[in-house]
């Protein structure tokens, strides 16, 4: 026999899955326990972690000849004579 159980949800969630649950002529339960499912059964597959590829530079070099990243008040220097050429 199902086990009764207290779950606290979000107003507006509740006010949505209400909805949608009455728009397909189904529980609130049933539409509970189908998303519990999915959710379960998607976690259980193996490789069901979508991978992401992140885009990598293939650039090679470093910081330009001159440039002494331990020097910040330089740094500001060169950012602020570059925003100037610009205008």
């Amino acid at each position: 026999m199902p086990e009764r159980t207290t779950v606290r949800l979000p107003d507006d969630l509740l006010l949505r899955a209400k909805r949608k649950a009455a728009t397909e002529g189904r529980s609130l339960t049933a539409l509970i326990e189908e998303g519990l499912r999915r959710v379960l059964d998607e976690r259980s597959k193996p490789g069901a972690v979508r991978r992401v590829s992140l885009p990598v530079s293939s650039a090679t070099g470093g910081v330009m000849p001159g440039i002494d990243i331990d020097n910040s008040a330089a740094l500001q220097e060169m950012d602020d004579l570059e925003y100037l050429r610009r205008f």
